[in-house]
């Protein structure tokens, strides 16, 4: 006699390889509409204003929070407002309006030089290929997909720490390469809803599913993870540990 399935029970653990790559692609399809009813805020947390802004802010976004990235963002581009600006600025004084972001001079350099970059290459303007953006200092695929997707409404797969993390927790790759998970995480989900589903995971993953003690009591999509369990199950514990 079978017993009946606990609706409440986490969902047992999926080996890699046991899944179909159709109930794979249903289950990623599933999980993002949930997380879509999770968080109908979702969106790029990085405040800008153009493709420039938001070129320069993702940059210097590495190693540090949008929060800190944003409250230094206002005084940089105050100062500096466009490419021509930035190219020109006295490196000294550009690397002391960056301090409070840690690395500094790098990011620094890096920003000074892709926009003295854009100024000698596109004319002043933000190109809207990605060939092309990954042609500039300190812009990788991770970058230009961000620009892409949020500045120029061109889909694209943003593989950050949240989105490297969950990919693997959800069992939609066994890989921690960030162009492998690029074109595993696009193949299961329709290339419209790129940009959002990734806004999805990146709020879901700062809120939720942490990368110490995931809230997995309180996790809208545990049934469906192949990882459910290995963070906090009681409810009330759980509810207690989500962010945002």
């Amino acid at each position: 006699m079978t017993r009946p399935t606990d609706p409440t029970a986490p969902a047992e653990p999926r080996r890699p390889g046991a899944e179909t790559d159709l109930a794979r692609t249903r289950r990623a399809r599933r999980v993002d509409r949930m997380l879509a009813e999770r968080y109908p805020d979702a969106r790029c947390e990085l405040d800008f204003t153009d493709p420039f802004t938001l070129l320069v802010a993702t940059v210097l976004s590495a190693q540090t929070t949008d929060v800190r990235v944003n409250a230094t963002t206002p005084a940089l581009f105050a100062r500096y407002p466009g490419p021509a600006e930035l190219a020109a600025a006295d490196p000294d004084e550009l690397e002391e309006i960056l301090r409070p972001l840690g690395f500094f001079r790098a990011k620094a350099r890096a920003v000074q030089g892709l926009s003295q970059a854009l100024v000698t290459r596109f004319g002043g303007t933000v190109p809207a290929r990605l060939p092309d953006l990954v042609t500039l200092p300190g812009v990788g695929r991770k970058t230009a997909n961000v620009v892409l997707g949020n500045a120029f409404g061109v889909p694209g797969i943003t593989t950050d720490t949240h989105v490297l993390r969950l990919s693997g927790r959800l069992g939609y790759t066994t890989s921690e390469d960030p162009v492998v998970v690029e074109r595993e995480l696009g193949a299961l989900l329709p290339r419209r809803d790129w940009t959002m589903a990734c806004h999805r995971l990146i709020f879901h993953g700062r809120r939720t599913c942490h990368a110490r003690r995931p809230a997995c009591g309180a996790c809208p999509v545990a049934r469906l993870c192949p990882s459910a369990g290995i963070g906090e199950q009681d409810p009330q514990r759980a509810a207690a540990l989500l962010k945002g």
